[in-house]
């Protein structure tokens, strides 16, 4: 009783103290609680105690529903009845009581017929128990509805803490009651003001989809009462959820096919065509015209590929979705757009067509069925192109809003190339073209021009850019001569640079492309003094008009350095923020890269002279000037570089630079060494200097990796590591640099094994340990002939034992792959010589690897990472065999047989073992997810299995 009143007391504090701090405690005691076995006789004692108020009751009936889900197996097995008795009384208590309290215990009842076996309830089950029930006490059929209605909604509820196998029966069980579930129901249907109650049960059990043929629904009360109520005055919303369930019943790949289930749709479609006529009624509700329109969306999505085959019905359903698709509420509109995709791959994917036989039938009835379908497609364009304008007060949006309208953009993006895969891009961009047309030429010369019409246009021009035609002569010349002549409005001119760079393969292509350039170019540099969004769409349009026309812009290279220059020295007319000032480096980049070896040498120094200016004089300002500079006044100028050394492609420039920058360079490495996000720019520039130049850059990548070597163990930056990664993936096959590449990963493997000696330091350093096995997988690749035979490569084994269950997903996922590449290291021609030193390492720590991953894989680790550890653990058990198999065995005995039974230890082990006998891999997957599952059912039983198997203790099971 003292517990009940501290419990009312906490509620009490929850709700109403008027101290934060209160109020936390009060939570953080009823949260603990609820974890405690006296929670289940508490809180059934205050659901039956008729002073408990509403608060305590919904609390009460959470904590229930809760403790039944997770913590069922806490009770002992002679506790099922009276806890199905007090439930039972509990639900005949609230039959009429608050609707929240009654859908918990509802819940809690179904989470209980989850765990406990049909036969325990008698003969049939839960939903004949239920039928007694109901027969025995009508009066309190409402609330034996509600149960009823979320029994089949459990079968998906993976709070519950049941086994994957008794999951299974449940399912089983529902199904074969499907028959008696549906009668209860049908002898409901007497009681009129329950029809809404019973049409939402029915629409449960239907999302089971199995079970009854359509040819029985075809004619079932149940439908019928749900059809007749349709055309009611009042939509009922639970009718509509019925018919909606009953057209995904119909296409859910019943062994007969949809076919099957013919005389069910055969019933339903006629009575939804019905009402095509209410879409466009002003004086319907519009939460009705959402469900009418739902329903046509659902018999598209359902039956798309009957739709496909174009015959005349199916046309109609095509023609009411497009009326769905016109309708002014966006909402509405939008439900159609997953068809007209689903469609679109349906008509286009050889795959549709297969049952046609040879190439000629194939392709007959594919231009048969293009054809009836152009039109839909065409009409389409039409009804979604002017979604995307502007609204008027588009200054006046709020953030929400604003993010909202640009998601609007990007899904009618999406159709608009849908359909371009129907009618051809060049045919899309005629119908878009007209649009544009519409949009400038629809005003007097004395009015001012409204640009949002010519903007929508040209956004949906630039979304299909991908399907037009690089040789398109019609229209897109027109469109080009058409943009400089377009007023100067910011989100117009930012379309018109996002329109242009979006067509620069076609100005490549194009044979008037030369003579429009200039103008293109013009238009660019307007953008890049408008405003900084137009600006860094001007200069993403310069990107990719540099790349796809860098051959033309090679004799233009003093207009492009003039533009460059002006954007990178951040001139004031010019408004482009430095991030996007990236765009035009790699733009230079690439046109640099089409130039002869000499031409390309000048360029290059071009480039880097307004990049090298402001951080030479940053050095020259002496050392304490520079150690005090903000990163960003350093990155921003480093990063450029990055971007050079990567987009200009002539190995030998690039190794000359570098080589004549270094002393800047590590200058930088040396006064900002503490520096992480200065470090990490300047190890970029780095990585990308040593990717393009390879073995050209000669005696610097030495004083490079000297540099960060030293560096390494004073300041411990995880990118030295990556960029060392970097240096082995191009030099560690190469026997000249064999002896400095070793110096360098011992000394860089034994300092961080010496960093990371327990979880605690990887938790704390998580992007060293990332980067550390990066390397080291990186080495087992391309240098195994420095690594596997150092004496680092036993400590790094031992490391990666300590860090396997680390929380952070990329330094567990680098660990992972790490120990599958050394298992795998028989699969690599460089790394097969070495497998009897790798054996020597792995054999003795071969038992502590498999129980560490074996507790990954059952709790240790989150569940998102299973598929990694599952694959390591293949790995380890194609390399070693029937010995690994012993070691999971091991491993598998430690589990306490609370937690796991003795079937499902063993579907593990002998999936585990033909495995090791060289069987299908494949098989390994779902006994590995079913264990895992086991394993983490409920808190209770994933801390016993790790308390047993203890992964963060290197050395618990004695080696075999």
């Amino acid at each position: 009783m003292d517990l009940q009143n501290t419990v009312k007391e906490a509620l009490n504090a929850l709700y109403h103290h008027p101290d934060d701090t209160v109020r936390m405690q009060a939570d953080r005691y009823l949260q603990d609680f609820q974890r405690t076995l006296d929670a289940w006789q508490v809180a059934d004692n205050l659901l039956h105690d008729p002073s408990s108020n509403l608060e305590t009751l919904i609390f009460c009936s959470q904590t229930l529903r809760s403790k039944v889900q997770r913590d069922f197996e806490e009770l002992p097995s002679t506790a099922f009845r009276p806890l199905r008795d007090s439930l039972n009384t509990l639900l005949k208590k609230f039959h009429k009581g608050p609707p929240k309290v009654r859908t918990q215990i509802s819940i809690a009842v179904a989470a209980l017929a989850v765990h406990v076996r049909a036969e325990d309830w008698g003969d049939g089950g839960i939903v004949k128990w239920l039928r007694d029930e109901m027969d025995s006490h009508p009066e309190y059929i409402p609330g034996f509805l509600e149960l009823l209605t979320v029994l089949p909604e459990e079968v998906l509820n993976y709070k519950i803490a049941a086994r994957p196998e008794r999951r299974r029966q449940f399912e089983k069980e529902l199904t074969s009651q499907m028959d008696v579930a549906l009668n209860i129901l049908t002898a409901c249907l007497t009681i009129s003001e329950l029809k809404e109650q019973i049409l939402e049960a029915f629409a449960s059990w239907l999302r089971l989809k199995h079970g009854i043929p359509g040819s029985v629904l075809s004619s079932h009360p149940l439908v019928l009462t749900a059809l007749s109520s349709l055309n009611s005055e009042l939509l009922s919303e639970a009718s509509v959820n019925v018919i909606s369930e009953l057209i995904h019943y119909t296409a859910a790949g019943n062994i007969d096919g949809v076919s099957a289930n013919m005389p069910l749709i055969q019933v339903i479609v006629p009575q939804v065509m019905n009402l095509k006529a209410q879409l466009s009624d002003s004086t319907k509700d519009e939460e009705d015209v959402k469900a009418i329109a739902r329903l046509f969306a659902d018999m598209g999505d359902s039956y798309v590929e009957l739709i496909a085959t174009g015959s005349d019905e199916s046309m109609l359903i095509v023609h009411a979705l497009l009326e769905v698709a016109s309708h002014p509420e966006y909402d509405i509109a939008s439900m159609t757009f997953n068809f007209w995709h689903s469609l679109q791959l349906n008509l286009t994917k050889r795959e549709s067509y297969i049952s046609y036989g040879n190439e000629a039938c194939i392709e007959a009835e594919r231009n048969r069925r293009m054809q009836v379908f152009r039109p839909a497609y065409e009409s389409l364009v039409s009804l979604v192109s002017y979604r995307v304008q502007y609204p008027e007060d588009y200054q006046d949006l709020s953030y929400e809003d604003l993010k909202e309208f640009k998601q609007t953009k990007y899904a009618v993006a999406d159709v608009l190339t849908d359909a371009a895969s129907v009618l051809g891009g060049d045919a899309t961009l005629k119908i878009l073209y007209m649009k544009l047309l519409e949009a400038v030429s629809g005003h007097g010369n004395n009015e001012p021009k409204e640009w949002r019409p010519a903007e929508a246009a040209l956004f949906c021009i630039r979304a299909i850019s991908n399907y037009v035609s690089v040789v398109e002569a019609e229209v897109m010349p027109q469109i080009m001569a058409l943009l400089p002549k377009l007023p100067h409005q910011p989100q117009l001119l930012q379309t018109v640079c996002l329109t242009i760079g979006a067509y620069s393969k076609w100005l490549d292509s194009a044979s008037c492309g030369p003579s429009i350039l200039p103008s293109v170019l013009d238009i660019l540099m307007n953008g890049m003094g408008t405003s900084e969004e137009c600006a860094a769409a001007a200069a993403l349009a310069f990107r990719h008009i540099c790349d796809d026309c860098r051959k033309k812009l090679c004799g233009c290279l003093e207009g492009l350095f003039h533009i460059y220059n002006r954007t990178v020295n951040g001139e004031d007319s010019f408004k482009v923020p430095a991030e996007d000032s990236l765009h035009l480096v790699e733009a230079l980049s690439m046109v640099v890269t089409e130039l002869p070896s000499d031409d390309a040498k000048r360029a290059l120094e071009a480039l880097c002279i307004p990049v090298i200016s402001p951080l030479q004089e940053a050095i020259n300002q002496g050392p304490e000037s520079l150690s005090k500079r903000p990163s960003r006044q350093l990155t921003i100028h480093i990063d450029r570089f990055a971007y050079i050394f990567r987009y200009v492609n002539h190995p030998q420039v690039v190794a000359d630079a570098i080589q004549r920058l270094w002393p800047i360079f590590k200058a930088i490495f040396d006064l900002r060494a503490w520096d992480m996000r200065t470090m990490e720019s300047l190890c970029r520039a780095c990585k990308y200097a040593v990717r393009t130049s390879g073995r050209f850059m000669g005696l610097t990548i030495g004083a490079m990796l000297e540099e960060i070597q030293s560096l390494y163990r004073q300041h411990h930056q995880p990118c030295f590591l990556y960029l060392s990664s970097e240096v082995i993936k191009i030099f560690g096959s190469d026997p000249s640099c064999a002896d400095y590449l070793k110096n360098l990963i011992e000394a860089l493997f034994q300092h961080t094994t010496r960093l990371l000696t327990n979880i605690q330091e990887f938790t704390a350093r998580p992007d060293i340990a990332d980067d550390c096995f990066l390397l080291a997988s990186r080495c087992i690749r391309y240098c195994p002939q420095l690594f596997i035979p150092s004496s680092v490569f036993p400590s790094l084994v031992d490391c990666a034992m300590i860090g396997i269950t680390v929380q952070h997903r990329e330094a567990s996922n680098s660990i992972l792959h790490f120990l599958a590449d050394i298992f795998d290291l028989a699969n690599s021609t460089l790394g097969e010589q070495f497998i009897p030193i790798r054996d020597s390492v792995i054999i003795p720590r071969g038992a502590n690897i498999t129980r560490i991953l074996v507790a990954s894989l059952t709790g240790a680790l989150p569940k998102s990472r299973v598929d990694v550890v599952s694959y390591t653990l293949l790995a380890l058990t194609r390399s070693y065999g029937m010995q690994a198999l012993e070691w999971a065995k091991k491993s598998i005995l430690l589990i306490p047989s609370t937690a796991i039974t003795d079937v499902e230890r063993s579907r593990f082990l002998k999936a585990l073992s033909d495995v090791a006998s060289g069987g299908d891999t494949n098989g390994l997957t779902v006994p590995v997810e079913e264990l895992s599952d086991v394993c983490r059912r409920n808190r209770a039983v994933q801390e016993i299995v790790q308390e047993a198997l203890r992964p963060l203790e290197l050395n618990l099971v004695s080696v075999s």
